[in-house]
């Protein structure tokens, strides 16, 4: 019994107990974890004055000074952050952070101003865990703010102009009532401090509610990401949208994402920058299945022009044309891309019939002929994709139940299931340049087997050996779901992986 009251105690608000301070409208401050040095908070007008030493606020566990008040609920803290002096470190951290508890491995999240103008959301989503971050594209910034609505954290960044616009990305961290949330600073070094001055300090309360899932209807803002499979897993913004984008491609040479938004085809550097749109002739209502040839020359398409908004696939060059062939019209089905074999010569298909509805894989040869059927029933059989030597074809179906992430050899032949969660939904694998690893979407139980819908909370993307040798880990969470990551969307090192995730607008 005193075994578990210590255990208690040592994770509670009321840890390592300390004289309350109060700052302003600030309850209390303290250092978090090992500091050579005594931290400080100053209050002069409006103007918060933190000094700090400590070695990090990363990994499994923080050093630094914190002043802070406990909140529950949806909040917004946001702050002008600048530092005083040019500092020792260039990873010197100054931030806004939520935070479940004083030990030095809290779950918490935060949004910092690095000492070289990089602008991050950190995260730790368990206790003593390791720590993720999602870098923005904006640096040097005139204010930040951190968001917590529902159990998503999220974050938005203050160019020049002075206006707050939303930084892209986000965490799904469940909080316990109540939490800390403030203002904190670590020196990145231990030996010296460091002082930053947040000014115009505001905490509120975000005047409309949260609303998880609205369907297909939502309003939503978009965000490019890419994110590193192996090491920290950390996530890069390559650029917010205003509206909906779904489905990055990777370019062959590394240097672009191919995406679809509004029925066309963009093309924007994956360092950022501005899309350009790729013509695809009067084929402008695309949708999000689409994808480029194994020697990076090709675009394939799957376009709803047509009156009878029947999806049909066409081929093109990757740099555009005005005239796509049509490789694939069925007057009976809606056909949607999904893999383009290595060697160039088939595409691979799901063909949905427009009397039963049935999901079925067909393929087609470029060189012409007659589309044949691959995998067919039972249930539902979607996303499929070659390997890169050609001898595999990996799909999700729901023969077995819940739907599921499957390999077959590439003729259709001998089905093998490779993931087995009973509550969760996996869809669209997602082949590594070299094969040994298959990334994909996964939903939760608030999902029908069979859908795959938008604006989800409960997703994941997750990785997991290719030949299914060990059960899949999490990549991250996020809001999103439909768009995603709906096709073959690995960088060609195999280092990283590009996805959409997605906000409300409300």
């Amino acid at each position: 019994m005193i075994r578990h009251l210590l255990v208690a105690c040592a994770m509670a608000l009321c840890a390592s107990p300390v004289a309350a301070q109060t700052v302003g409208i600030f309850a209390n401050h303290a250092d978090i974890g090992e500091t050579a040095t005594p931290g400080s908070v100053s209050l002069d007008a409006d103007r918060y004055r933190v000094t700090a030493s400590g070695a990090n606020i990363w990994g499994e566990k923080d050093a630094f000074h914190y002043a802070w008040v406990q909140r529950s609920g949806d909040l917004h803290i946001a702050a002008d952050i600048a530092w005083e002096g040019k500092g020792k470190d260039p990873h010197r951290k100054a931030g806004l952070m939520i935070r479940q508890n004083r030990t030095p491995g809290s779950p918490y999240a935060d949004v910092m101003v690095h000492g070289d103008g990089m602008v991050s959301l950190q995260y730790r989503a368990e206790q003593d865990g390791p720590t993720r971050q999602i870098v923005s594209a904006v640096w040097h910034p005139r204010r930040v703010r951190l968001e917590r609505e529902g159990n998503f954290v999220t974050f938005s960044v203050a160019g020049p102009d002075g206006k707050l616009v939303h930084a892209g990305g986000s965490y799904r961290i469940a909080f316990q009532a109540p939490v800390l949330v403030g203002l904190a600073v670590s020196a990145h070094d231990n030996a010296v401090t460091e002082t930053a001055t947040f000014a115009n300090v505001e905490m509120q309360v975000p005047s409309l509610a949260y609303v998880p899932d609205t369907g297909y209807a939502a309003k939503v803002e978009s965000t490019l990401e890419v994110i590193e499979v192996s090491g920290v897993q950390s996530r890069r913004v390559v650029r917010h949208f205003p509206g909906k984008i779904e489905a990055p491609n990777w370019t062959r040479d590394g240097k672009a994402l191919v995406y679809n938004a509004n029925g066309r085809i963009w093309r924007i550097p994956v360092e950022g920058g501005e899309p350009v749109a790729i013509p695809t002739g009067r084929n402008i209502r695309n949708n999000n299945d689409h994808g480029i040839s194994a020697d990076g020359k090709g675009l394939v398409i799957s376009d709803q022009s047509e009156p009878d908004n029947l999806s049909r696939i066409f081929v093109l060059p990757l740099a555009g044309s005005d005239a796509p062939r049509e490789v694939v019209s069925d007057p009976k089905a809606r056909s949607y891309w999904h893999g383009w074999s290595p060697d160039g010569k088939t595409l691979a298909y799901v063909r949905v019939g427009t009397d039963d509805d049935g999901y079925d894989i067909w393929a087609k040869d470029l060189a012409g002929g007659p589309a044949r059927p691959l995998i067919v029933g039972p249930g539902v059989d979607d996303g499929p994709e070659y390997s890169p030597d050609g001898k595999y074809l990996y799909f999700n179906s729901t023969r077995s139940g819940a739907m599921a992430i499957w390999r077959a050899s590439a003729d259709g032949s001998d089905p093998v299931q490779l993931t087995r969660d009973p509550d969760r939904r996996d869809w669209f694998p997602h082949v590594s340049p070299d094969g040994k690893w298959i990334a994909f979407v996964s939903f939760g139980l608030d999902v029908a087997l069979t859908d795959h819908p938008p604006n989800r909370e409960d997703v994941a993307l997750e990785i997991m050996p290719a030949d299914g040798s060990a059960p899949p880990k999490v990549l991250t969470r996020l809001f999103g779901g439909q768009g995603t990551i709906n096709v073959p969307s690995w960088s060609p090192d195999g280092k990283q992986v590009a996805f959409v995730s997605y906000r409300l607008v409300r």
